[in-house]
């Protein structure tokens, strides 16, 4: 595992409105059949790059970069990032951020030294198709992410502390010699994450642990819902949270994986409806193989 990028002086930066964790754990959501946005596009089942990102046709203002020459720095809270193009890395140093129907080039950060800020980001394309950036598409902590697409990164979303929602988004993972990609990865994780009706592709993948990869034992109440996953050492992996842990819902392209589908905590994980699938090339599911059974801890 990989520690949260931390932003040091005079280093290159390579470094939600969330709601405060609640009282009691967060109710699974139920399922959602399909995505349809204001630009028509839309999506019959689960997400794909057809419905997430920036949308299209949309106009992009190109920002310039003020940090280091890698990096958008955003300073003031409450700013709104709509319709910009960041031809790099975009560092949220101020609370409740919005970004909205853009396109970021590089990483979405949170962190800048031992603080973090809280943001959300909607419609946005986080990631390009000609490199593979080894660091998170998005982190760390107090972030909601929805309909966004990231590519190009070895992991797509980081959690790294309390107050994470993730919906309606599509990854499609990537990895460098030495990466060990997830798509999803608790390291030191907080309170309060949801990780509900996404997409992860992690099979053209090679240095790769799991699609979900949440055993963090700092972590608190995890809900796993409702996603479409493919790929990974053993695909889906939940276990170590206090509190709740639910894997509810999903379905898992089955024999993708490399050394089995399964290796969670089942003794205590709120484990039900869980299936493995076929599905097409715009990852439609085709045929239910069977139930998706937990496998690894007791």
């Amino acid at each position: 595992m990989r520690r949260p990028l931390r932003l040091l002086p005079a280093v290159a930066v390579l470094a939600t409105a969330c709601q405060a964790a609640p009282a009691e754990p967060p109710p699974s959501p139920s399922p959602t059949p399909s995505i349809t946005r204001a630009d028509g596009s839309s999506c019959p089942d689960h997400p794909t790059p057809a419905c997430t990102g920036a949308p299209r046709g949309i106009r992009l203002t190109k920002v310039r970069l003020d940090t280091e020459n890698v990096a958008y720095r955003v300073r003031k809270p409450g700013t709104v990032l709509d319709g910009v193009h960041v031809p790099g890395h975009l560092l949220i140093h101020a609370d409740d951020v919005t970004v909205r129907n853009s396109v970021i080039d590089g990483d979405v950060i949170n962190s800048d030294g031992p603080e973090s800020f809280r943001f959300t980001i909607t419609d946005t394309t986080v990631g390009t198709t000609d490199k593979c950036e080894p660091l998170p598409g998005i982190g760390y902590d107090k972030y909601e992410a929805t309909r966004v697409l990231v590519q190009g990164h070895s992991d797509g979303f980081r959690v790294s502390g309390d107050d994470v929602e993730i919906r309606d988004s599509f990854v499609k993972l990537c990895s460098n010699p030495g990466d060990h990609s997830d798509g999803i990865q608790a390291y030191n994780g907080g309170k309060g994450l949801l990780f509900h009706h996404n997409t992860v592709d992690q099979r053209e993948a090679k240095h790769i642990t799991a699609p979900i990869f949440l055993v963090d034992e700092k972590s608190e109440d995890v809900v796993v819902t409702d996603n479409l996953v493919m790929g990974g050492t053993y695909s889906v992996q939940v276990r170590n949270a206090r509190g709740r842990q639910v894997v509810r819902g999903n379905k898992l392209v089955d024999k993708s994986w490399v050394y089995g589908p399964v290796d969670s905590e089942c003794g205590r994980t709120e484990w039900s409806g869980n299936e493995l699938v076929t599905i097409d090339e715009s990852y439609r599911v085709t045929s239910i193989v069977g139930p998706l059974v937990c496998e690894g801890e007791s």
